[in-house]
């Protein structure tokens, strides 16, 4: 599991590769992650977005922006949590992926960014 704590806020990720499959002609690798966002902090927040850079051992890096996480903006009070689940394709069994989430302090409004530990995506198979 990998883990950092970003004003108050923790990520923890822990990964999980789900297998190869062929698409347009290729071998993709596929990798799930699951993320728990944990407030420890005094005030509520909100993830309003979030930015990733996919590393790939055989393709060049993606960024990849987008608006909240699989589709939800949620709310997290103090002692809360939020966790979700996704996945990533890759055309090599090893990679890695970091980022982080843009958020919004409710009690000051003041916005501020949240980064993910970089973690590995590795197929049990790629690892010496």
């Amino acid at each position: 599991m990998f883990t950092q704590v970003t004003k108050g806020i923790k990520i923890s990720v822990d990964t999980s590769f789900e297998g190869t499959f062929f698409k347009n002609y290729k071998m993709h690798f596929a990798f799930g992650y699951t993320i728990t966002i944990e407030n420890q902090s005094k005030d509520s927040v909100q993830l309003t977005s979030r930015h990733w850079k996919v590393f790939d051992a055989l393709s060049d890096m993606e960024i990849l922006d987008g608006e909240g996480v699989i589709g939800k903006k949620p709310v997290i009070r103090p002692g809360e949590s939020h966790t979700y689940s996704s996945g990533c394709l890759l055309a090599s069994p090893i990679g890695a992926m970091k980022g982080h989430y843009n958020m919004v302090n409710f009690a000051s409004t003041e916005k501020f960014r949240v980064y993910v530990p970089a973690f590995r995506l590795s197929a049990p198979f790629a690892l010496n």
